[in-house]
């Protein structure tokens, strides 16, 4: 052990305390942080305690629950994990969590899209978990090229990392076309999942990639999931979606619950490679010319009907199905059993504000995040499909984490609920006012609200039929939850954690 390494570790090891025990404080990011600036090389020096390899996830949306369920999955089917599972994302977390934890057969790690440059390249992963990609922060990150690049170079500097991502979008196909030209990457898989069934759902009026990034010509879909996911084509240079190694379809999605089958090569754990690397290889080779061959995209590849498992969970939204289908392929990949996986489905207990069902004064309230068009577009449609009376509040901050630009805020498709019957509809957070005009031009009358007690304090009159939805972006989430969770412990009340 380096004399850097075990100062490292000693100074965590004191600030771990200090916060815990002094500032009763969580301790998911400064341990970590001050230990890189000892040991730069700190999250390199400790991924010598996860005897498997460890799993990257990244993604404008999901990362937090996919990294929890595919943690969850691995330790249901017996495994041990080492998991940054409060979503702290920088390499901060993940060092942290390193830090924290004992020897492990797995490291499960949720990373910051632009911080995976500081995260990958030290744990080389055995798989990077590519979700999606959608305009978030712009401020902060930029245009989504900006991030593309950022991941394609930093795969550039893990060569044998699998890159196991969503080939409904067409930007992360981009990345995969893009990293599996890089020089010392070409022999290293690839491995797709989708959707080869349309859900059938409205579109909303802004998605995030219309153009393809080949040629800018305008891309054709033969359906459309929601956002720029789908199967896509672009009709002047041939780029179009993948055939799939990992394929969902019969899909049911209901207002509180969903099911579907994943068709996929046969898993057989962290040696995985046989059929589905000769598909990839494939694909690979047309890769260096950005082409696809045929329209073979529609369905899943040769290998992927080897083998199928059904996925089903309490849960509902268009986005879950995605979220799920990732976690289904990278649990697999690992060695996760089908038993093992539905089991960790089914006890998914989130406790951090994402799809969290509580109970607050007498009220059922569903809590989630949303911090970005895209992501507060699925929460409507989780609220249009419930067909009773609803009381919905939106939370916007703009702190350094959501971005102080919320212009973002004018993409959002409020007017799906414009003529929606009992709802009540109230706007909360720091820019409270910002979205309460929003809401005016969509058509919603809106009542400003100083957080979820205020909101339960006017609806006391409403009938016990009323289901209430808490929406809230990045920095709001944890205050809305923190209030909601005051208010229970003082009333005695019940909280049911899971979705």
């Amino acid at each position: 052990m380096g004399l850097q390494l075990t100062v490292a570790r000693g100074i965590s090891a004191l600030s771990t305390w200090g916060l815990k025990n002094v500032f009763r404080r969580p301790a998911a990011n400064f341990p970590g942080k001050i230990a890189l600036y000892v040991d730069p090389h700190l999250i390199a020096d400790l991924s010598g305690k996860l005897g498997e390899g460890s799993i990257v996830v990244v993604g404008t949306n999901g990362k937090t629950t996919v990294t929890n369920l595919i943690a969850d999955a691995l330790e249901a089917a017996g495994m041990s994990v080492i998991c940054n599972r409060t979503g702290a994302n920088l390499d901060s977390g993940v060092a942290t969590a390193l830090l924290h934890g004992k020897r492990s057969d797995w490291g499960v790690f949720e990373s910051d899209e632009l911080w995976l440059a500081k995260v990958l390249p030290q744990l080389q992963a055995n798989y990077l978990v590519l979700l999606n990609l959608f305009r978030d922060q712009l401020d902060r990150v930029g245009e989504i090229d900006r991030i593309q690049d950022s991941i394609v170079q930093t795969l550039g500097k893990s060569p044998n990392t699998v890159l196991v991502y969503n080939a409904d979008d067409p930007l992360c196909e981009a990345i995969a076309l893009q990293a599996a030209a890089l020089p010392g990457r070409e022999a290293t898989e690839l491995i797709s999942f989708g959707l080869v069934e349309d859900m059938g759902l409205p579109q909303n009026t802004v998605a995030d990639a219309q153009m393809c990034q080949q040629c800018s010509s305008m891309l054709e879909y033969g359906y459309r999931q929601y956002g720029q996911l789908g199967a896509y084509r672009c009709p002047a240079c041939g780029f179009e979606r993948p055939a799939l190694d990992y394929a969902a379809d019969d899909i049911e999605l209901d207002a509180d619950r969903l099911s579907f089958r994943l068709r996929g090569p046969l898993l057989s754990g962290p040696g995985f490679a046989s059929e589905s690397a000769r598909a990839s290889a494939s694909r690979q080779s047309e890769s260096a010319l950005g082409t696809r061959s045929d329209s073979s995209s529609q369905q899943p590849s040769e290998a992927a009907c080897a083998r199928e498992r059904i996925v089903h969970a309490p849960l509902s939204g268009a986005y879950m199905v995605y979220n799920l289908a990732a976690v289904a392929v990278a649990a697999g990949l690992a060695g996760c059993s089908d038993e093992a996986l539905q089991r960790a489905i089914d006890a998914f207990d989130p406790q951090n504000g994402r799809l969290e069902r509580l109970e607050a004064g007498g009220r059922p309230i569903l809590l989630n995040l949303a911090k970005n068009p895209t992501g507060f577009n699925q929460n409507l449609r989780i609220i249009a499909q419930d067909e009773g009376p609803r009381v919905v509040a939106f939370f916007v901050n703009d702190k350094e984490g959501d971005g102080r630009d919320v212009s973002w805020i004018w993409d959002i498709d409020f007017e799906e609920l414009a003529d929606a019957d009992d709802l009540v509809v109230f706007a909360g957070g720091i820019r409270k006012n910002d979205l309460q005009v929003r809401l005016k031009y969509a058509g919603i009358e809106s009542e400003l609200i100083d957080g979820p007690a205020d909101m339960l304090d006017r609806t006391k009159g409403l009938s016990r039929e009323y289901s209430y939805y808490l929406i809230a972006n990045y920095t709001a989430l944890p205050v809305v939850r923190g209030e909601l969770m005051r208010m229970i412990e003082q009333d005695g009340g019940t909280e049911e954690r899971k979705a």
